[in-house]
């Protein structure tokens, strides 16, 4: 339309002006939306350019631990350490096709379920795990299939070098490496371990956590016991050695045991650690304690004597010897010979509270605590009568666990110096600072002779390695099956020390249900198995702690036969 004819028509005009108007407005509303499009979309490119959201794997990187520390044996050797793996992760909402996705990984990692894996992937959540810590081949195997929302995140994997062989006192740690039990929870609850981003692990280094277990000691231990385990048919067996100067556990086992680097650490109850989880009757090896008693009392000594010819009655209970003499036996005499009615008559001689008194001060009316968080409470007679306390003399119907016993023994031969045993590597002046006295210093020196007599005349001569000086004391007691002491299931165990002028190391070993063999004649008590086992036990562990033997012309006469024995088989 030309200037003349829009001039020439005004009405035309009116009409077109608002139609142009309100098509240059919605321009210009298009032309804002664009722009607020454009720039929502450049502030979060900016956004994420500056502050970038970390995804799945990230977070998993930033919320996971510290490298646990190593934990060496007291030599240096490595028990456990953390060493480099890989898990595989998926976010659901970023997979496109869940079919091929389920067939391309069953196919890839063959352990893994389908069924399982369906569910993990059509979950709403973003984060699944397929599977943690795979090998190298299987992590870089599933990253090649380049599956959209199917990852890897680098972890770590706690391994023990040794196995076996420290299971009970190393522990173990869960997928997450979180301590769950042994010294491996201990470092946890002790703080030891914090969360922090690994950005620069280099810069987290920890000391390694130096246990008092030597490797060395521990592997005799646990070799021997196994064979006599195998020879007398016992159901179970485990063993203390422990330095008396420190209160340091040398070596610990309970078996049968488990493998700490095995996947599903589903244990039994058998494989639990019955030196500190569970309690036990040690029968005679608590006469120790009583004998302990009533020498420091006062109220027996080496010349006094007590009859044992007729069994002790109480009330309506009778009390014997298992090898009764039938006569008058000194303490001594007592001692070797594992009378359960002159220890009975000592612990009455010195009275229902004394004797409390007694276990108290050395601690068995309480629970043992190490640095090892499995630990278990005394069982004490419910009603303390004069019965009780005279069974409980001979280790009847009072039940502790193996360690606390062998803490108890090795504080009534240091000295009287009661320790609380360590699992950590601890010097003499430290142990002395922590110790609490409990008998005299001489009642120490006459139980060391006591114990000393006990391999050279009496039980426990099978443990009396030749040039060694040991002594140690006997236990057999009957196990309790559906509330009755059981006559044919029993518990052996013998507890020593050598060399017994200046005893440095004591010694427990324990074999559950021994079976008799034709060598034992028929006899399964613990001078027939636990005792023997705790004589080649010795004969290993002496050389490798620095025991120098010492001959008397007794001892060289001694070797000289056994060595003509051997030449002639």
């Amino acid at each position: 339309m030309t200037m003349s004819e829009f001039a020439a028509n005004p009405a035309e005009a009116e009409v077109q002006a608002p139609r142009k108007l309100a098509g240059q407005n919605r321009i210009r509303l298009i032309g804002l939306c664009f722009g607020a499009a454009f720039l929502a979309i450049g502030g979060q490119l900016t956004n994420l350019t500056l502050f970038p959201a970390p995804d799945t794997r990230d977070r998993i990187v930033h919320e996971d631990r510290l490298p646990r520390p190593d934990i060496i044996d007291r030599n240096g050797v490595l028990l456990a350490t953390d060493v480099a793996v890989a898990s595989l992760y998926a976010d659901p909402s970023k997979i496109i096709d869940i079919d091929e996705a389920i067939e391309l990984l069953t196919a890839t990692v063959p352990d893994l379920d389908a069924k399982e894996l369906r569910r993990k992937l059509t979950t709403s959540k973003r984060f699944a795990w397929l599977k943690r810590q795979v090998a190298p081949e299987e992590r870089d195997a599933v990253y090649n299939l380049g599956i959209p929302g199917v990852g890897y995140v680098n972890e770590r994997r706690r391994v023990y070098p040794q196995g076996r062989l420290g299971s009970h006192v190393v522990g173990y740690v869960d997928l997450d490496t979180k301590g769950i039990a042994g010294i491996e929870k201990y470092l946890d609850d002790q703080g030891a371990l914090y969360t922090a981003s690994l950005a620069e692990p280099s810069e987290h280094k920890t000391q390694p956590a130096q246990m008092s277990i030597d490797i060395r000691v521990q592997a005799a231990l646990i070799d021997e016991v196994t064979k006599a385990i195998e020879k007398f048919r016992a159901i179970a067996g485990g063993g203390i050695v422990m330095d008396i100067d420190t209160g340091e556990v040398l070596a610990l086992i309970s078996l049968p045991d488990f493998n700490p680097n095995q996947e599903k650490k589903s244990f039994t109850k058998d494989q639990q650690n019955k030196m500190t989880s569970g309690v036990y009757e040690l029968g005679s090896v608590i006469k120790a304690v009583t004998f302990a008693m009533a020498l420091d009392y006062g109220v027996a000594t080496l010349t006094k004597s007590y009859d044992a010819r007729f069994p002790l009655v109480i009330g309506s209970a009778r009390i014997n010897d298992f090898h009764a003499q039938r006569r008058v036996l000194t303490v001594p005499e007592v001692f070797t010979n594992s009378s359960n009615i002159g220890t009975a008559k000592m612990a009455l001689e010195v009275g229902i509270e004394g004797h409390q008194e007694f276990l108290r001060r050395v601690g068995l009316f309480e629970r043992l605590q190490t640095e090892l968080p499995e630990s278990a409470k005394p069982l004490l007679p419910r009603r303390w009568s004069k019965l009780a306390t005279a069974t409980a003399a001979f280790g009847h119907g009072f039940a502790v666990q193996p360690l606390q016993g062998a803490a108890v023994v090795a504080g009534l031969l240091n000295g009287g110096h009661l320790m609380t045993p360590t699992f950590l590597k601890r010097n003499a002046d430290d142990a002395m600072a922590m110790a609490q006295t409990v008998v005299k210093p001489s009642t120490s020196e006459t139980l060391r002779y006591l114990f000393r007599l006990n391999a050279t005349e009496g039980s426990a001569s099978k443990a009396n390695v030749i040039g060694y000086r040991v002594g140690g004391k006997t236990g057999t007691a009957e196990k309790v099956v559906n509330g009755r002491y059981s006559k044919d299931k029993r518990l052996a165990s013998f507890i020593g020390a050598f060399p017994m002028d200046k005893p440095k190391y004591l010694l427990l070993v324990m074999l559950d249900e021994p079976k008799p063999t034709p060598e034992t004649y028929g006899f399964a008590t613990s001078g027939w198995n636990a005792v023997p086992t705790a004589g080649k036990i010795i004969e290993r562990i002496a050389p490798m702690l620095g025991v120098e033997p010492v001959f008397t012309p007794e001892d060289l006469e001694k070797l000289a036969k056994l060595e003509k024995t051997k030449k002639k088989d």
